[in-house]
Protein backbone atom coordinates (compact mmCIF):
# COMPACT_ATOMS: atom_id res chain seq x y z
CA UNK A 1 0.00 0.00 0.00
CA UNK A 2 1.22 3.43 -0.33
CA UNK A 3 2.47 5.96 2.29
CA UNK A 4 1.23 9.17 0.06
CA UNK A 5 -1.41 11.78 2.22
CA UNK A 6 -4.77 10.92 2.32
CA UNK A 7 -6.09 12.99 -0.77
CA UNK A 8 -9.79 14.97 -1.26
CA UNK A 9 -11.19 16.30 -4.31
CA UNK A 10 -13.15 18.54 -3.23
CA UNK A 11 -15.91 20.05 -5.74
CA UNK A 12 -16.83 23.62 -5.32
CA UNK A 13 -14.07 26.25 -5.08
CA UNK A 14 -16.83 28.63 -2.80
CA UNK A 15 -16.24 29.93 1.05
CA UNK A 16 -17.22 26.16 2.51
CA UNK A 17 -14.86 24.62 -0.22
CA UNK A 18 -11.52 26.57 0.28
CA UNK A 19 -12.17 26.83 4.05
CA UNK A 20 -12.24 22.42 3.91
CA UNK A 21 -8.96 23.14 1.75
CA UNK A 22 -7.26 25.17 4.10
CA UNK A 23 -8.30 22.58 6.80
CA UNK A 24 -7.50 19.54 5.21
CA UNK A 25 -3.67 20.73 4.42
CA UNK A 26 -3.10 21.87 8.59
CA UNK A 27 -4.39 18.16 8.94
CA UNK A 28 -2.04 16.66 6.99
CA UNK A 29 -4.05 15.64 4.08
CA UNK A 30 -3.99 16.27 0.33
CA UNK A 31 -6.62 18.02 -2.09
CA UNK A 32 -7.38 19.47 -4.77
CA UNK A 33 -10.32 21.69 -5.59
CA UNK A 34 -12.89 21.62 -9.05
CA UNK A 35 -14.50 24.92 -9.31
CA UNK A 36 -17.09 24.86 -12.26
CA UNK A 37 -16.84 28.81 -12.75
CA UNK A 38 -13.96 31.06 -14.64
CA UNK A 39 -12.75 32.15 -11.63
CA UNK A 40 -12.27 31.63 -8.26
CA UNK A 41 -13.82 34.75 -6.60
CA UNK A 42 -16.60 35.44 -8.91
CA UNK A 43 -18.36 38.92 -8.24
CA UNK A 44 -22.34 37.90 -7.99
CA UNK A 45 -22.54 40.78 -5.55
CA UNK A 46 -23.62 39.28 -2.05
CA UNK A 47 -22.48 39.47 1.26
CA UNK A 48 -21.45 36.98 4.12
CA UNK A 49 -21.74 37.71 7.84
CA UNK A 50 -19.48 35.88 10.20
CA UNK A 51 -20.12 35.61 14.08
CA UNK A 52 -17.25 34.93 16.54
CA UNK A 53 -17.68 31.22 16.76
CA UNK A 54 -16.54 31.51 12.66
CA UNK A 55 -14.07 34.03 13.29
CA UNK A 56 -12.25 32.33 15.59
CA UNK A 57 -12.24 29.17 13.04
CA UNK A 58 -10.57 31.72 10.56
CA UNK A 59 -7.70 32.43 13.29
CA UNK A 60 -6.86 28.75 13.77
CA UNK A 61 -6.65 28.45 10.53
CA UNK A 62 -4.09 31.11 10.24
CA UNK A 63 -6.50 33.05 7.89
CA UNK A 64 -8.13 35.81 9.89
CA UNK A 65 -5.66 38.49 10.19
CA UNK A 66 -5.37 39.50 6.50
CA UNK A 67 -9.32 39.54 6.89
CA UNK A 68 -9.17 42.42 9.58
CA UNK A 69 -9.28 44.78 6.98
CA UNK A 70 -12.19 43.75 5.30
CA UNK A 71 -15.52 43.49 7.65
CA UNK A 72 -16.87 45.88 9.40
CA UNK A 73 -18.74 44.68 13.14
CA UNK A 74 -22.58 45.54 12.62
CA UNK A 75 -23.84 47.72 15.73
CA UNK A 76 -26.51 49.83 14.38
CA UNK A 77 -29.73 48.30 14.18
CA UNK A 78 -32.99 50.44 12.74
CA UNK A 79 -36.03 49.41 11.44
CA UNK A 80 -38.41 50.97 9.35
CA UNK A 81 -41.88 51.01 7.55
CA UNK A 82 -42.17 51.30 3.63
CA UNK A 83 -42.54 55.02 3.82
CA UNK A 84 -39.98 55.42 6.04
CA UNK A 85 -41.36 55.33 9.16
CA UNK A 86 -38.74 54.73 12.36
CA UNK A 87 -40.16 52.47 14.44
CA UNK A 88 -36.63 51.14 16.08
CA UNK A 89 -33.30 52.22 16.71
CA UNK A 90 -30.64 50.63 18.85
CA UNK A 91 -27.07 52.09 18.08
CA UNK A 92 -25.37 49.31 19.91
CA UNK A 93 -27.58 46.26 19.47
CA UNK A 94 -25.15 43.73 19.56
CA UNK A 95 -22.81 44.94 23.15
CA UNK A 96 -24.22 42.06 25.32
CA UNK A 97 -23.32 39.71 22.91
CA UNK A 98 -20.01 41.26 22.80
CA UNK A 99 -19.64 40.93 26.53
CA UNK A 100 -20.15 37.03 26.05
CA UNK A 101 -18.03 36.28 23.30
CA UNK A 102 -15.82 39.83 22.78
CA UNK A 103 -17.17 40.43 18.97
CA UNK A 104 -19.83 40.89 17.18
CA UNK A 105 -21.49 39.97 13.82
CA UNK A 106 -19.40 41.16 11.08
CA UNK A 107 -20.35 41.76 7.20
CA UNK A 108 -17.82 40.94 4.39
CA UNK A 109 -17.89 41.05 0.76
CA UNK A 110 -17.99 37.32 -0.48
CA UNK A 111 -15.85 38.00 -3.52
CA UNK A 112 -13.23 39.69 -1.69
CA UNK A 113 -13.55 37.02 1.58
CA UNK A 114 -13.47 34.11 -1.30
CA UNK A 115 -10.65 35.59 -2.87
CA UNK A 116 -8.79 35.95 0.86
CA UNK A 117 -9.18 32.60 1.05
CA UNK A 118 -7.63 31.39 -1.97
CA UNK A 119 -4.50 34.26 -1.68
CA UNK A 120 -3.96 32.88 1.82
CA UNK A 121 -3.15 28.99 0.38
CA UNK A 122 0.52 28.25 0.26
CA UNK A 123 1.77 29.19 -3.23
CA UNK A 124 2.79 25.65 -3.86
CA UNK A 125 -0.76 24.40 -3.34
CA UNK A 126 -2.26 27.45 -5.27
CA UNK A 127 -2.06 25.16 -8.78
CA UNK A 128 -4.14 22.43 -6.74
CA UNK A 129 -7.24 25.17 -7.53
CA UNK A 130 -9.17 24.15 -10.72
CA UNK A 131 -11.53 26.59 -11.91
CA UNK A 132 -14.10 25.51 -15.29
CA UNK A 133 -14.11 22.48 -14.16
CA UNK A 134 -18.00 20.91 -13.87
CA UNK A 135 -18.15 17.74 -12.53
CA UNK A 136 -19.69 14.61 -14.59
CA UNK A 137 -19.61 11.61 -12.45
CA UNK A 138 -17.80 9.99 -10.13
CA UNK A 139 -16.18 6.77 -9.53
CA UNK A 140 -16.20 4.80 -6.56
CA UNK A 141 -15.23 1.68 -5.03
CA UNK A 142 -12.88 0.15 -2.48
CA UNK A 143 -9.40 1.65 -3.52
CA UNK A 144 -10.72 4.96 -4.17
CA UNK A 145 -12.80 7.77 -6.28
CA UNK A 146 -12.18 9.11 -10.00
CA UNK A 147 -13.79 12.31 -10.92
CA UNK A 148 -15.00 13.12 -14.07
CA UNK A 149 -15.49 16.67 -15.83
CA UNK A 150 -17.36 17.35 -18.93
CA UNK A 151 -14.00 19.24 -19.99
CA UNK A 152 -12.50 15.24 -20.49
CA UNK A 153 -9.94 15.68 -17.35
CA UNK A 154 -10.35 13.29 -14.05
CA UNK A 155 -9.21 13.33 -10.82
CA UNK A 156 -8.46 10.29 -8.31
CA UNK A 157 -8.42 10.67 -4.68
CA UNK A 158 -9.37 9.28 -1.69
CA UNK A 159 -12.77 10.86 -0.97
CA UNK A 160 -15.01 13.60 -2.67
CA UNK A 161 -16.43 16.42 -0.79
CA UNK A 162 -19.05 18.00 -2.01
CA UNK A 163 -19.33 21.90 -1.36
CA UNK A 164 -21.04 22.91 -4.21
CA UNK A 165 -24.13 24.77 -3.17
CA UNK A 166 -27.66 24.71 -3.11
CA UNK A 167 -27.79 23.15 -6.83
CA UNK A 168 -25.11 20.51 -5.94
CA UNK A 169 -24.17 18.37 -8.74
CA UNK A 170 -22.34 16.43 -6.54
CA UNK A 171 -25.28 15.64 -4.51
CA UNK A 172 -27.44 14.29 -7.52
CA UNK A 173 -24.41 12.15 -8.43
CA UNK A 174 -24.41 10.46 -4.89
CA UNK A 175 -27.69 10.02 -4.82
CA UNK A 176 -27.53 8.39 -8.83
CA UNK A 177 -24.94 5.81 -7.34
CA UNK A 178 -26.48 5.33 -4.20
CA UNK A 179 -29.45 4.31 -5.53
CA UNK A 180 -27.89 2.22 -8.60
CA UNK A 181 -25.83 0.61 -6.07
CA UNK A 182 -29.78 -0.22 -3.64
CA UNK A 183 -32.25 0.63 -5.05
CA UNK A 184 -34.58 0.07 -2.63
CA UNK A 185 -32.53 2.94 -0.31
CA UNK A 186 -34.51 5.33 1.11
CA UNK A 187 -32.69 8.38 -0.35
CA UNK A 188 -33.36 12.39 -0.28
CA UNK A 189 -35.71 13.57 -3.25
CA UNK A 190 -33.57 14.90 -6.45
CA UNK A 191 -34.65 18.52 -5.30
CA UNK A 192 -34.66 18.24 -1.63
CA UNK A 193 -35.65 22.38 -0.60
CA UNK A 194 -38.69 24.12 -0.93
CA UNK A 195 -38.81 28.15 -1.74
CA UNK A 196 -41.06 29.94 -0.18
CA UNK A 197 -39.46 33.42 -0.73
CA UNK A 198 -37.21 35.09 -3.48
CA UNK A 199 -34.25 37.13 -2.49
CA UNK A 200 -32.77 39.82 -4.50
CA UNK A 201 -29.45 41.71 -3.95
CA UNK A 202 -26.91 44.03 -4.65
CA UNK A 203 -23.76 45.92 -3.59
CA UNK A 204 -23.24 49.67 -4.24
CA UNK A 205 -20.61 52.31 -2.94
CA UNK A 206 -21.11 52.65 1.47
CA UNK A 207 -23.58 55.66 1.50
CA UNK A 208 -23.73 55.79 5.15
CA UNK A 209 -21.59 54.82 7.78
CA UNK A 210 -20.00 51.78 7.95
CA UNK A 211 -21.91 49.12 10.48
CA UNK A 212 -25.21 49.39 9.79
CA UNK A 213 -27.84 46.74 9.86
CA UNK A 214 -31.71 48.04 8.65
CA UNK A 215 -34.53 46.15 8.11
CA UNK A 216 -37.79 47.34 6.54
CA UNK A 217 -41.04 45.27 6.85
CA UNK A 218 -43.65 44.88 5.60
CA UNK A 219 -46.50 42.06 4.80
CA UNK A 220 -44.84 39.61 2.81
CA UNK A 221 -42.20 41.42 2.02
CA UNK A 222 -38.89 42.68 3.51
CA UNK A 223 -35.36 44.70 2.95
CA UNK A 224 -32.04 43.93 4.95
CA UNK A 225 -29.64 46.95 4.58
CA UNK A 226 -25.99 45.79 5.81
CA UNK A 227 -23.15 48.83 5.49
CA UNK A 228 -19.51 47.50 5.24
CA UNK A 229 -16.08 49.18 5.08
CA UNK A 230 -16.50 50.49 1.48
CA UNK A 231 -19.59 48.49 0.12
CA UNK A 232 -22.89 48.27 1.02
CA UNK A 233 -25.67 45.82 0.18
CA UNK A 234 -29.30 45.49 0.14
CA UNK A 235 -31.82 42.55 0.37
CA UNK A 236 -35.00 42.40 -0.86
CA UNK A 237 -37.40 39.47 0.07
CA UNK A 238 -40.51 38.71 -1.25
CA UNK A 239 -43.11 35.84 -1.11
CA UNK A 240 -43.80 33.64 -3.65
CA UNK A 241 -47.10 33.19 -5.09
CA UNK A 242 -46.77 29.42 -4.25
CA UNK A 243 -44.14 27.14 -2.54
CA UNK A 244 -41.95 25.32 -5.03
CA UNK A 245 -39.37 22.73 -5.29
CA UNK A 246 -38.58 24.00 -8.64
CA UNK A 247 -35.22 25.80 -9.79
CA UNK A 248 -35.63 28.98 -10.72
CA UNK A 249 -33.44 31.09 -13.76
CA UNK A 250 -33.77 34.53 -13.34
CA UNK A 251 -32.44 37.33 -16.14
CA UNK A 252 -31.21 40.99 -15.52
CA UNK A 253 -35.09 41.73 -16.91
CA UNK A 254 -36.35 39.56 -13.37
CA UNK A 255 -33.58 41.75 -11.31
CA UNK A 256 -35.33 44.91 -12.89
CA UNK A 257 -38.49 44.00 -12.40
CA UNK A 258 -38.06 43.34 -8.80
CA UNK A 259 -35.76 46.49 -7.95
CA UNK A 260 -38.94 48.24 -9.58
CA UNK A 261 -41.27 46.58 -7.53
CA UNK A 262 -39.62 47.64 -4.24
CA UNK A 263 -38.58 50.97 -6.02
CA UNK A 264 -39.59 53.56 -3.30
CA UNK A 265 -39.52 51.28 -0.46
CA UNK A 266 -37.28 53.16 2.17
CA UNK A 267 -33.94 51.53 3.81
CA UNK A 268 -33.17 54.46 6.09
CA UNK A 269 -34.61 57.76 6.60
CA UNK A 270 -34.06 59.32 2.97
CA UNK A 271 -32.71 56.34 1.06
CA UNK A 272 -35.05 54.35 -1.17
CA UNK A 273 -34.36 51.18 -3.00
CA UNK A 274 -34.45 53.24 -6.11
CA UNK A 275 -31.71 55.42 -4.84
CA UNK A 276 -29.03 52.69 -4.00
CA UNK A 277 -29.79 50.27 -7.05
CA UNK A 278 -29.17 53.07 -9.63
CA UNK A 279 -25.60 53.10 -7.91
CA UNK A 280 -24.95 49.54 -8.02
CA UNK A 281 -21.87 47.30 -8.91
CA UNK A 282 -23.45 43.93 -8.85
CA UNK A 283 -26.77 42.20 -8.71
CA UNK A 284 -28.07 38.65 -8.50
CA UNK A 285 -31.70 37.16 -7.33
CA UNK A 286 -32.90 33.64 -6.49
CA UNK A 287 -35.42 31.68 -4.92
CA UNK A 288 -34.88 31.13 -1.20
CA UNK A 289 -34.38 27.07 -0.65
CA UNK A 290 -35.22 25.54 2.94
CA UNK A 291 -34.47 22.25 3.80
CA UNK A 292 -31.89 19.46 5.36
CA UNK A 293 -31.15 16.71 3.70
CA UNK A 294 -30.65 13.06 5.61
CA UNK A 295 -28.35 11.52 3.36
CA UNK A 296 -24.73 13.31 3.78
CA UNK A 297 -22.49 10.31 2.58
CA UNK A 298 -22.29 7.34 0.31
CA UNK A 299 -19.39 5.61 -0.43
CA UNK A 300 -16.44 7.55 -0.51
CA UNK A 301 -18.60 10.68 -1.32
CA UNK A 302 -19.55 13.27 1.20
CA UNK A 303 -21.08 16.70 1.31
CA UNK A 304 -21.25 20.31 3.37
CA UNK A 305 -22.93 23.42 3.22
CA UNK A 306 -25.31 24.34 1.06
CA UNK A 307 -24.86 20.82 -0.17
CA UNK A 308 -27.10 19.14 2.35
CA UNK A 309 -28.95 22.18 4.47
CA UNK A 310 -30.34 25.62 3.00
CA UNK A 311 -32.02 28.67 5.47
CA UNK A 312 -32.98 31.20 4.52
CA UNK A 313 -30.26 34.42 4.79
CA UNK A 314 -32.11 36.78 7.63
CA UNK A 315 -30.59 35.74 10.29
CA UNK A 316 -27.31 35.36 8.48
CA UNK A 317 -26.40 31.22 9.88
CA UNK A 318 -25.97 29.85 6.71
CA UNK A 319 -22.29 30.26 6.05
CA UNK A 320 -21.83 29.61 9.65
CA UNK A 321 -23.27 26.61 9.63
CA UNK A 322 -20.97 25.50 6.46
CA UNK A 323 -17.84 26.54 8.53
CA UNK A 324 -19.55 24.33 11.57
CA UNK A 325 -19.81 21.24 8.71
CA UNK A 326 -16.07 21.44 7.65
CA UNK A 327 -14.40 21.63 11.26
CA UNK A 328 -16.62 18.65 12.54
CA UNK A 329 -15.78 16.83 8.92
CA UNK A 330 -11.98 17.19 9.42
CA UNK A 331 -11.73 16.48 12.86
CA UNK A 332 -13.77 12.88 11.95
CA UNK A 333 -11.63 12.12 8.75
CA UNK A 334 -8.34 12.79 10.41
CA UNK A 335 -8.94 10.54 13.49
CA UNK A 336 -10.12 7.95 10.79
CA UNK A 337 -7.30 8.55 8.98
CA UNK A 338 -4.91 8.50 11.87
CA UNK A 339 -6.49 5.31 13.07
CA UNK A 340 -5.67 3.67 9.96
CA UNK A 341 -2.37 3.60 9.96
CA UNK A 342 0.23 5.44 7.37
CA UNK A 343 0.39 2.48 5.06
CA UNK A 344 -3.70 1.85 5.11
CA UNK A 345 -7.04 3.94 3.55
CA UNK A 346 -9.96 3.85 5.69
CA UNK A 347 -11.94 1.78 3.48
CA UNK A 348 -15.90 2.71 2.64
CA UNK A 349 -17.91 1.00 5.32
CA UNK A 350 -15.26 3.02 7.84
CA UNK A 351 -16.22 6.35 5.84
CA UNK A 352 -19.82 5.55 5.95
CA UNK A 353 -19.40 5.23 10.03
CA UNK A 354 -17.92 8.07 10.00
CA UNK A 355 -20.15 10.21 7.99
CA UNK A 356 -22.80 9.30 10.19
CA UNK A 357 -21.17 10.60 13.09
CA UNK A 358 -20.33 13.82 11.34
CA UNK A 359 -24.13 14.56 10.68
CA UNK A 360 -25.23 13.22 14.25
CA UNK A 361 -22.61 15.58 15.88
CA UNK A 362 -24.09 18.39 13.40
CA UNK A 363 -27.74 17.82 13.37
CA UNK A 364 -28.92 19.18 16.64
CA UNK A 365 -27.73 22.69 16.32
CA UNK A 366 -28.08 22.88 12.48
CA UNK A 367 -31.84 21.77 13.21
CA UNK A 368 -32.14 24.46 15.50
CA UNK A 369 -30.58 27.24 13.47
CA UNK A 370 -32.78 26.14 10.33
CA UNK A 371 -36.04 26.66 12.67
CA UNK A 372 -34.22 30.21 13.32
CA UNK A 373 -34.00 30.97 9.98
CA UNK A 374 -37.49 30.34 9.11
CA UNK A 375 -38.88 32.30 11.85
CA UNK A 376 -36.90 35.11 11.26
CA UNK A 377 -37.47 35.43 7.52
CA UNK A 378 -40.85 34.98 8.37
CA UNK A 379 -41.35 37.75 11.21
CA UNK A 380 -39.48 40.38 9.19
CA UNK A 381 -42.21 39.66 6.48
CA UNK A 382 -44.78 39.38 8.71
CA UNK A 383 -46.16 36.34 7.59
CA UNK A 384 -49.21 36.27 10.03
CA UNK A 385 -51.04 38.07 12.78
CA UNK A 386 -48.62 36.62 14.78
CA UNK A 387 -45.32 37.02 13.51
CA UNK A 388 -46.19 40.51 12.78
CA UNK A 389 -46.85 41.01 16.97
CA UNK A 390 -43.46 39.69 17.49
CA UNK A 391 -42.04 42.01 14.95
CA UNK A 392 -44.05 45.24 15.68
CA UNK A 393 -44.31 44.83 19.14
CA UNK A 394 -42.56 41.81 21.40
CA UNK A 395 -39.30 42.79 19.23
CA UNK A 396 -39.50 46.77 19.36
CA UNK A 397 -37.52 47.90 22.78
CA UNK A 398 -33.95 47.91 22.87
CA UNK A 399 -34.00 45.49 26.16
CA UNK A 400 -34.79 42.81 23.90
CA UNK A 401 -31.70 42.85 21.60
CA UNK A 402 -30.13 41.88 25.14
CA UNK A 403 -32.25 39.53 25.75
CA UNK A 404 -32.06 37.68 22.29
CA UNK A 405 -27.98 37.85 23.09
CA UNK A 406 -28.02 36.39 26.38
CA UNK A 407 -31.09 33.61 26.42
CA UNK A 408 -31.05 32.74 23.08
CA UNK A 409 -27.67 33.58 20.96
CA UNK A 410 -25.07 32.88 23.77
CA UNK A 411 -25.98 29.54 24.83
CA UNK A 412 -25.98 28.02 21.32
CA UNK A 413 -22.89 30.19 20.29
CA UNK A 414 -20.86 28.59 23.39
CA UNK A 415 -21.28 25.29 21.88
CA UNK A 416 -19.82 26.14 18.46
CA UNK A 417 -16.96 23.65 17.50
CA UNK A 418 -13.45 24.39 16.76
CA UNK A 419 -10.42 22.25 14.84
CA UNK A 420 -9.20 19.63 17.56
CA UNK A 421 -5.92 19.42 16.20
CA UNK A 422 -4.74 23.06 16.05
CA UNK A 423 -3.41 25.03 19.15
CA UNK A 424 -4.21 28.85 18.81
CA UNK A 425 -4.68 31.45 21.60
CA UNK A 426 -8.34 32.63 22.03
CA UNK A 427 -8.98 35.80 19.75
CA UNK A 428 -12.46 36.02 21.42
CA UNK A 429 -13.49 35.48 24.95
CA UNK A 430 -15.92 37.26 27.12
CA UNK A 431 -18.06 36.27 30.02
CA UNK A 432 -19.43 32.84 28.47
CA UNK A 433 -16.81 30.36 28.20
CA UNK A 434 -16.18 28.30 24.93
CA UNK A 435 -17.60 24.63 24.88
CA UNK A 436 -14.33 23.48 22.58
CA UNK A 437 -11.49 26.07 23.19
CA UNK A 438 -9.11 26.76 20.77
CA UNK A 439 -5.96 25.14 23.50
CA UNK A 440 -5.97 22.09 22.36
CA UNK A 441 -2.37 20.96 21.56
CA UNK A 442 -0.69 20.15 25.37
Amino acid sequence: MTNKPFKVVIVGGGPVGLIAAHALYKAGMEFIVLERSRQIALDVGASLVLAPASLRVLHQLGLLDQLRDTYSEISHKKCFTPDGQLWKDNPDAFCEGKKNHGGVPSSFHRAELVQSLYDQLPEELKPHVFTNKKVKDVQTDENGVKVFCEDGSVYAGDLVLGADGVNSNTRQVMRKLALQANPNAEWDPELPYTSTYRCMWASFPRPTAPGQGFETQTKDKSIMYLSGKERSWIFLYEKLPEPTKERSFNTDKDVQAMADRFADYHIDETLTVKDVFAERLTSGMSDLQEGICNNWGWGRIVLAGDSIHKACPNAGLGYQNGIQDVVSLVNHLRELVASSGPSKRPGVSSLEAMYEDYKTERWESLGRDAVLSARVTRIHAWANIWYYLVARYLLVPNFMDGFRDNWLVAPATSKARAFNFLDAEEPFSGRVAWAHPLKNVV
